[in-house]
């Protein structure tokens, strides 16, 4: 700035400032001319005053004049490139002090001119996204310019495949303001089978004033376009296609090789069971050599009155069907007892008169849950001693049967400690413990 001609008066400086124009982010001077117009040797303090003091300097700061002289100082302007710094005229005034005259004090005064700029912070988040048809991206925008912006996008793809929608298309931003702007990428068609497409794009953002026409300024930074991309996976993955051709090879394979196969062997396995199956000679009425029919006798296992005699109450015995094996005839009994809470109960099943017993399967059933000591005996021999808590059915099984004779028993020993919860949900009154014996009755040869 040209230094302005000194303004004279008695004892006080000549005083004058030009006005001036400074960006933000950018520095600017004007000046100052101070004379001393009085008989002694002054100094004189300088100081900017008003809205621009934050970042306005005199230099130098102090100066001392001989009586007729004048000194010009340098007013530096450098306001900071923030939306803080608001354009327009703001006031610009200097303080001048003298040191032997303070009362004599004066504020020349000038306009600065700030001006506006513009400069916009775009993100777009994520940079990449995956979908079948559709991908969805947040754009954050800020305002850091010193003047409101109304703020538009151009997305830009090299083809014609994507479709862009921004919600909301043109927001409004006054300096300092954030906005978030949802852009949604969609693409025509989808992809059914094969590798993932890779669709990229760019978003440009733009700045519009009142008239809503982009804004030409020379003095902003050129901002890039942002850079993304849409993948686009197929509908059915490679994998899919491997598993289905697996498949399929499989279910051939099946109905031209291996179910063929197996029909043949199956068919050829019935054949030979059929003719290696001896034809039963001397059988009458349908029945094999030595099989007992089911009314013989009242008191031989398999009889239509089902218990047999001397059997304690809760015991029953029946045939296995009539099978006969060997001399004797297959059979089995049941004991069913029930045991009051603290109580010990004994069930029995006893041999009939004139007949041995080969025990070869017992079947042990506590549904209930029952606690509790459970105790089998055949005849005097004890077989085992089971916690009820611990099963709920429970088999033994015996290659060689275990042989007794008429009139033994087989015993069960039941001390109930808890009855259980069956099915239906409520606490039963008492233990419920059923023992199945199964094995041949055999006649005793005389």
């Amino acid at each position: 700035m040209t230094p302005s001609a000194a303004s004279s008066g008695p004892s006080a400086p000549g005083l004058d400032i030009p006005a001036v124009t400074v960006a933000p982010g950018s520095t600017a001077t004007t000046s100052l001319t101070v004379r001393n117009d009085s008989d002694i040797v002054e100094a004189y303090s300088l100081e900017v005053v008003g809205d621009c003091a934050p970042w306005a300097t005199v230099e130098p700061p102090r100066v001392s004049l001989y009586p007729g002289t004048s000194e010009t100082v340098t007013i530096r302007l450098e306001p900071p490139r923030s939306h803080e710094t608001r354009p327009g005229e703001i006031p610009l005034g200097v303080r001048v002090l003298p040191v032997e005259h303070p009362e004599s004090v004066r504020v020349p005064e000038t306009t600065v001119h700030v001006e506006e700029f513009h400069e916009l912070h775009t993100e777009l988040a994520p940079r990449r996204r995956r979908g079948w048809l559709r991908g969805r991206y947040r754009l954050a925008v800020r305002n850091l310019g010193n003047s409101s912006a109304q703020v538009g996008f151009t997305p830009g793809q090299a083809g014609e495949e994507l479709r862009f929608a921004f919600s909301p298309a043109k927001p409004k931003l006054e300096p300092g303001e954030s906005a978030e702007v949802r852009l949604r990428v969609r693409t025509g068609k989808p992809v059914w089978f094969g590798s993932p497409v890779v669709w990229p794009f760019t978003v440009d953002t733009t700045e519009s004033g009142d008239q809503e026409e982009p804004r030409r300024d020379e003095t902003a930074a050129v901002r890039p376009p942002l850079n993304a991309e849409f993948v686009q996976i197929p509908v059915f993955p490679k994998w899919l296609l491997v598993v289905l051709a697996a498949l399929l090879a499989l279910l051939l394979a099946w109905f031209t090789l291996v179910r063929p196969a197996v029909r043949s062997a199956a068919k050829e396995a019935a054949t030979k069971e059929v003719q290696a199956r001896p034809n039963p000679g001397g059988a009458q009425d349908g029945q094999s050599p030595g099989t007992a029919s089911g009314g013989d006798k009242g008191g031989q296992p398999g009889g239509d009155t089902g218990a047999q005699p001397g059997a304690s109450p809760g015991a029953t015995a029946g045939t296995g069907g009539g099978t006969s094996a060997g001399t004797g005839q297959q059979s089995s009994g049941t004991i069913d007892l029930k045991t009051s809470g603290g109580a010990t109960r004994t069930g029995t099943y006893p041999v009939p008169e004139n007949q041995n017993f080969g025990i070869t399967d017992i079947v042990v059933a506590n549904f209930q849950g029952d606690e509790g000591v459970l105790t089998i005996k055949f005849g005097a021999r004890k077989i085992t001693t089971i916690a009820l808590e611990t099963f709920r059915n429970q088999d033994y099984h015996w290659v060689t049967p275990i042989k007794i004779t008429e009139n033994d028993t087989v015993t069960i020993n039941v001390t109930c400690a808890k009855p259980g919860t069956p099915a239906t949900g409520r606490r039963a009154q008492a233990c419920h413990e059923v023992l199945n014996v199964s094995g041949v009755l055999s006649p005793i040869k005389q």
